[in-house]
């Protein structure tokens, strides 16, 4: 499911009273509150969805695998997505 689509499910659910723009602000508004939350706490939970936190990646060595030539790849940050049970398939 993309953005598009996923709004229009935002509409359906809402009903024929909120156009598809204020859907798609809505769900612009929500990915934007989860971004802040996540840059501010480093940890958003969504009761009966799931936690968004992020993690730190240690250095390491990979490789290139068109040369097969070790490379030294960064520590970093990411981003981690814990569903909650009632989500989980």
């Amino acid at each position: 499911m993309n953005k598009a689509q996923l709004t229009d499910e935002i509409q359906k659910i809402l009903g024929k009273d909120v156009s598809k723009a204020c859907a798609e602000k809505a769900l612009n508004a929500v990915i934007e509150a989860i971004k802040v939350g996540i840059k501010k706490q480093k940890r958003v939970v969504l009761i009966g969805f799931g936690t968004f936190s992020v993690v730190q990646r240690k250095a390491r060595t990979g490789y290139n695998p068109q040369t097969h030539q070790k490379i030294k790849i960064k520590a970093s940050k990411a981003l981690k997505f814990k569903a909650s049970k009632s989500i989980k398939l």
